[in-house]
């Protein structure tokens, strides 16, 4: 999948279990930094190419993805694996009281919401013709539907004009449908 794919089904997933998994406290950095950080979490499988768009956000960061690109084996090993999400988790329970002040904002809802986004992309490329490998260091590549040939080429026609939208369409549907939820939630940020 795209990261423009990953970006918006990452937010949709983080939108879905905010709605119905709401927090008890929200103040408005945090809902920003939780926002942010699903996106990052849906970029973040990738990071073992050079040409993942967080790279780009450091400077040098094309030289400096091409150089980390080659910790990995290749792509989509570790980091799209079950092994990585616990690495990624245990990082960022490291990180992020480091580099983030818990009296300003939430890590918990922050930790999750990044955590959704990786888990997001993950989901997403099961979809993919590749498939995912689970199970790394095992090579056994899982996807959905079972048969590759019956999966999305990643950036092609299917992708743009179907999972694409469907996923905008989905967002807007259900916002539509829960609204009640949804302003449960914003009006945490306005008291």
């Amino acid at each position: 999948m795209t990261s423009r794919t990953h970006d918006i089904f990452a937010f949709a997933s983080l939108v879905t279990v905010a709605a119905n998994y709401p927090p008890t406290t929200l103040n408005a950095a945090t809902l920003v930094t939780s926002s942010i950080g699903s996106v990052i979490g849906s970029l973040l499988p990738d990071i073992d190419q050079s040409s993942n768009r967080l790279w780009d956000l450091l400077p040098t960061g094309n030289l400096v993805g091409r150089i980390f690109r080659k910790l990995f084996l290749a792509h989509r090993t570790i980091s799209h694996s079950l092994l990585g999400i616990y690495l990624v988790s245990n990082l960022l329970r490291w990180l992020l009281p480091g580099i983030l002040n818990p009296n300003f904002l939430n890590l918990e809802i922050i930790f999750w919401s990044i955590m959704i986004g990786f888990i997001s992309h993950i989901f997403l490329d099961s979809f993919t013709e590749e498939g995912v490998p689970l199970f790394f260091p095992f090579k056994l590549k899982i996807g959905f539907p079972p048969i590759p040939s019956w999966r999305i080429k990643t950036g092609k026609g299917f992708e743009k004009f179907v999972i694409f939208p469907g996923i905008i369409l989905y967002l807007v549907w259900f916002v539509a449908n829960d609204q009640r939820k949804i302003f449960e939630i914003l009006k945490l940020v306005v008291k």
